[in-house]
């Protein structure tokens, strides 16, 4: 078990009361109605998972319930940065869609 940062309640809590939601970092199609169907499934089903460095969507679930995003390394799970929705990230993995 490790111990994650929430930038919203600013303290440190036991790995259990988070949950991982995922790749973070992935713009939603400007125009959805336009995409096609094989676009639109892309867009909500298929995630990259690299080996080591990887921004992730994470939700803070048995607290403030408010997400946040972490740079992980997969290999190690060690926790690079914590930052929240709407931060450019300081650690650059790479992904193609990081921003």
């Amino acid at each position: 078990m490790f111990h994650i940062y929430c930038p919203h309640c600013c303290e440190y809590r036991e790995e259990e009361e988070f949950h991982p939601k995922g790749q973070a970092h992935i713009p939603r199609p400007i125009e959805p109605e336009a995409c096609s169907d094989e676009e639109w499934g892309n867009y909500l089903y298929f995630r990259k998972n690299p080996r080591g460095l990887h921004h992730e969507l994470w939700v803070h679930n048995a607290g403030c319930r408010k997400f946040f995003t972490i740079t992980r390394d997969t290999v190690t799970y060690e926790i690079k940065e914590v930052y929240k929705i709407g931060e450019k990230p300081a650690v650059v993995t790479s992904e193609k869609s990081a921003q």
